[in-house]
């Protein structure tokens, strides 16, 4: 992913960021601090492209998808045509990916004030629709075809020699994507708790795929080498079916968590509690009172908060405080670029209404 250095360290008015002090809530006519649009660095939490395990991801499944073509047209094993399948799918997801990361960087525009730091998420969703549909439905059908016209497959060596070769293949993919991910995942949590977390969609993509894949290696090796052994085609389109089910239910996976980043996820909570801190532990400190934010992008976040100040303060006073609290924000998280303050006075809460005690999110 290209880095993006330029960070904004104050108050930037324009219409990604607003401007000027107002009432009604918060991102509403307050007073607003703009940042970089199209790109940016990725940080821990908030996102990171892991370019480098998408491409080790595409050139793996490139040459096995072309060995497993091969192995398919010697071999008439269904379960080798799946897997040539699945490698394939992979192999253009993996190119969908790059081509979202690309397009997340274009620059801000008066249509898209927020820029395309979503395009990220939208291509990742594709990617679920192509692994469901070209994958797994394929998959299926080819084994249930195989069942009902079970063949003896000739020359089974080949196929379990492109198994064997495409596992080690898979297998150097998959730790490139462990170690991309353990950098900048945190250590409290496991790999699928940082798939469910992730605002950035590549590297669980990345990771997800690269598992189906050495599981369906194995499931079609199961199901050659059963076949070979016992004579019985049979077992080789129950291979085939069962490497179906598997991509099927990673394209469900990666499209519900996808589909929750396009929704709209908040920063993590280590990056809101960093958030507050900024805001409340600086000099001068402001009380918040009510907080929102929001990932444009994996690498990009929306700040929304409402900070209660004293009852004497004057308007200068006041926005240098907000100024302020703007730089300590973006000191403490790089990827809160938008951030909209508002300042009001603390109130006591109403019963049955929305307070200033609303909590933080």
């Amino acid at each position: 992913m290209s880095t993006d250095t330029t960070t904004s360290t104050g108050p930037a008015h324009g219409p990604a960021s607003g401007g000027g002090h107002g009432g009604g809530g918060p991102g509403g006519g307050d007073h607003g601090g703009g940042g970089d649009h199209g790109g940016g660095e990725d940080h821990g939490g908030g996102g990171h492209g892991g370019t480098k395990a998408i491409i080790a991801a595409l050139l793996a499944n490139l040459g096995i998808a072309i060995s497993k073509f091969v192995a398919f047209l010697v071999t008439g094993a269904s379960s080798m045509l799946a897997e040539a399948i699945h490698s394939l799918a992979d192999s253009g997801n993996q190119v969908l990916l790059l081509i979202g990361g690309k397009r997340a960087r274009r620059a801000a525009t008066p249509e898209h004030p927020f820029g395309f730091g979503r395009d990220r998420y939208i291509y990742a969703f594709i990617v679920a629709i192509v692994l469901f549909s070209v994958g797994g439905l394929f998959a299926i059908y080819e084994g249930v075809h195989k069942l009902q016209h079970p063949e003896a497959l000739e020359s089974p060596q080949w196929a379990i020699g492109v198994l064997v070769v495409a596992i080690a293949l898979e297998s150097f993919s998959l730790r490139t994507a462990v170690k991309e991910t353990a950098a900048v995942k945190s250590p409290d949590d496991s790999y699928w708790q940082f798939i469910r977390h992730a605002r950035s969609p590549e590297l669980p993509v990345v990771l997800l795929e690269d598992v189906g894949a050495l599981t369906g290696l194995t499931f079609a090796l199961l199901g050659v080498g059963i076949a070979t052994i016992t004579g019985n085609g049979v077992y080789d389109g129950l291979g085939t079916v069962a490497i179906g089910l598997l991509l099927v239910v990673i394209a469900v996976v990666l499209a519900l968590e996808t589909k929750s980043l396009l929704l709209g996820e908040s920063a993590t909570p280590e990056d809101r509690r960093k958030i507050v801190a900024a805001l409340e532990d600086g000099t001068p400190p402001l009380s918040v009172i009510h907080m929102k934010t929001l990932h444009l992008g994996p690498d990009e976040v929306l700040v929304a908060v409402k900070v209660a100040v004293a009852h004497d303060d004057t308007a200068s006073c006041i926005a240098e405080a907000i100024d302020a609290a703007e730089a300590r924000v973006r000191a403490a998280v790089p990827i809160a670029r938008v951030i909209y303050i508002e300042p009001d006075l603390r109130r006591p809460a109403a019963a049955g209404s929305g307070s200033s005690a609303a909590p933080r999110a």
